[in-house]
């Protein structure tokens, strides 16, 4: 294997930008405005993945001119983020909103369906994790920009349950997703 030996550049990286929040805290919204903003203004070169039932087109006028949407119904399993993704991809498209990411993790065919759809319990988390970390290299190897909105929820431990501890609210994802992101 051969490698390209380059002098830096501040120039052609691609972002992963993880936008969470709860219900109507404007994640759509900002992904949408900085993915204007990272085509150039040019909506044409926008694509929102919209997994939550044609919420996406009440964005419609939110940018000059319409950006695109690509419907992604159940079951939302890490393959069918990523058939999406590579699609897009060779489309040409430049920023790619994926509202939401969520889905992926506890959703209808998800990785927490993957994982209890088996007998054994460690298998069947090993499955879904291994599924998800395909997910998240193609997310890494994309040539597009990338803006996930994650829902997020308060979350308690519940460890003690005589004293549930308060966590704060969290994005509903995998763990480690947010560390494998430009900015969070």
């Amino acid at each position: 294997m051969s490698f390209v030996v380059r002098k830096a550049e501040r120039q052609g990286a691609r972002l992963l930008i993880q936008l969470s929040g709860v219900s109507g805290s404007g994640k759509t919204y900002t992904a949408l405005q900085m993915a204007y903003g990272l085509a150039n203004k040019d909506a044409s070169k926008v694509v929102l993945i919209d997994t939550e039932n044609r919420r996406g087109s009440l964005y419609a006028d939110i940018v000059t001119d319409p950006f695109l949407i690509g419907d992604l119904y159940a079951p939302f399993s890490p393959s069918r983020y990523i058939e999406a993704i590579r699609e897009f991809q060779a489309a040409g498209v430049e920023v790619l909103v994926i509202d939401s990411v969520s889905h992926e993790w506890e959703g209808t065919g998800g990785c927490e369906e993957i994982a209890g759809s088996s007998s054994n319990k460690v298998i069947g988390w090993a499955n879904a994790k291994a599924q998800h970390k395909r997910f998240m290299n193609v997310l890494l190897q994309s040539d597009m920009h990338i803006i996930a909105c994650i829902r997020a929820r308060e979350k308690i431990d519940f460890t003690d349950p005589k004293n549930p501890r308060p966590l704060g609210i969290q994005p509903v994802c995998e763990k480690n997703f947010m560390f494998e992101m430009t900015a969070s």
